[in-house]
C-alpha cells in the first residue's frame, strides 16, 4: 500500500529444527515512530534481517516503501543501527562518518556539512571541545553510539531502523536519542525499533507489535492496544516502605487481584468487584503514607507481562534474537 513505510505478510524463518519466526504479518504507516517489542530470543533481530534482505524469509513477503525489499538500490533509502555496534577503532570520527556516508552516495560536501550538524546536535561538538577530530576509540561507550548512530543517518534515509537502540545509554545519552526519533518523525521519516525496554516503547511509539517465542501476540497503536487491555488499574506511590498493615491490604484478592511491586511504587489491578475507595480507604486505614493514588490505564510493561507471561521472557533469554 503507498502509506505504508513496511508492510509484513507471513514470514516464517527456520534455523535447522527451531522457528524462529512463524508467520508474522505487520504493517507500519509512513511517518509513524513504530516498536517491535518482545523479551531477548522473541525473534527481533531475525525480523529485522529479513526486512533488510540481509536474510530470506522460507516463506512470506516483505514490502519496503512500496516496492519488494529485494528492489535494487531500495536500501539506500533506510538506515539501519544494528544492536552489535562496530567502528573502527583508529579512525577519526570525521573521517569514519564521511566515509560511510560517500558509502551511501553522499558527496563529500554534502557530507560534511551534515556530519558537522549531528555532531552539535549529539553534542559531539561543543565550544569547549569537537570530538569529530577524535578517533573512535578515545570516545566513551556512549558517545560511540552516537556517532554510530549518526553514520546511520548521514544519507537521509526515509526509514530508519535501529535494533536495541537504548541498550546500554546512560540517561542523557538515551533522552538525546528519544529526542531524535521525535526529530525524525516530525520531518516525515519513518522509524521503527526493536527493544525490549517496554516504558521507551510506550513514551516513544505511536503503535507496537509484541512479538514472543517468533509469533506476533498483538499489535496495534498504542493507545488502542492500552484500551483494549484496560482492568482498572491503579499508580500507588507510597513515602516509605509499607508496613505490614499496608502488605496485608495490597494482597487482598477481595480488592487486588495483581501487584506489580517497584518499591515504593505500584502498579495495581483492581479485582473484579473491587472498590478503588475502599482500597484508598483501607490503605490509609493501615497508615499508608500515600503520595499518588490514581486510575490508569495499564502500562505497556504490564500487558507485555500479561500477554507474554514471565515464563516466556525467561524461555526465550537464550536462542535467536
Amino acid at each position: 500500500m503507498a502509506d505504508l513505510a513496511l508492510e509484513i505478510r507471513g514470514i516464517t524463518k527456520r534455523f535447522a529444527e527451531h522457528v524462529a519466526v512463524r508467520d508474522l504479518s505487520l504493517a507500519v504507516p509512513k511517518g509513524a515512530v513504530y516498536g517491535l517489542l518482545g523479551p531477548n530470543g522473541a525473534g527481533k533481530t531475525t525480523t529485522i534481517r529479513m526486512i533488510l534482505n540481509v536474510i530470506a524469509p522460507d516463506s512470506g513477503s516483505i514490502t519496503l516503501l512500496g516496492q519488494p525489499n529485494t528492489a535494487p538500490g531500495l536500501l539506500d533509502r533506510l538506515g539501519y543501527l544494528p544492536e552489535e555496534r562496530g567502528l573502527y577503532k583508529k579512525m577519526q570520527v570525521r573521517r569514519l562518518l564521511r566515509f560511510l556516508a560517500e558509502l551511501k552516495g553522499v558527496n563529500a560536501k554534502t557530507a560534511d556539512a551534515r556530519i558537522d550538524h549531528w555532531l552539535e546536535r549529539l553534542s559531539l561538538r561543543t565550544a569547549e571541545k569537537d570530538w569529530g577530530n577524535a578517533k573512535v576509540d578515545e570516545l566513551s561507550r556512549g558517545m560511540q553510539q552516537k556517532v554510530q548512530f549518526i553514520g546511520t543517518l548521514l544519507h537521509d534515509p526515509d526509514l530508519v531502523i535501529l535494533d536495541e537502540p537504548f541498550s546500554g545509554l546512560d540517561p542523557i545519552n538515551a533522552q538525546a536519542l528519544k529526542d531524535t526519533v521525535v526529530e525524525l518523525k516530525h520531518s516525515g521519516k519513518t522509524v521503527v525499533f526493536s527493544t525490549h525496554l517496554m516504558d521507551n516503547a510506550e513514551r516513544l511509539c505511536d503503535s507496537v507489535c509484541i512479538i514472543a517465542r517468533g509469533e506476533k501476540v498483538l499489535d496495534g497503536t498504542v493507545i488502542g492496544v492500552k484500551s483494549e487491555h484496560n482492568k482498572r488499574n491503579i499508580a500507588l506511590a507510597l513515602a516509605g516502605d509499607p508496613s505490614p498493615g499496608v502488605s496485608a491490604v495490597l494482597t487482598d484478592r477481595s480488592l487486588v487481584s495483581r501487584m506489580d511491586d517497584n518499591n515504593r511504587f505500584f502498579e495495581l489491578e483492581m479485582a473484579t468487584g473491587g472498590d478503588p475507595q475502599l482500597l484508598l480507604q483501607r490503605l490509609v486505614g493501615a497508615g499508608a503514607a500515600v503520595q499518588r493514588f490514581e486510575l490508569i490505564q495499564p502500562s505497556l510493561h504490564q500487558i507485555f507481562l500479561d500477554k507474554v507471561g514471565a515464563a516466556g521472557v525467561e524461555e526465550g533469554m537464550s536462542g535467536h534474537g
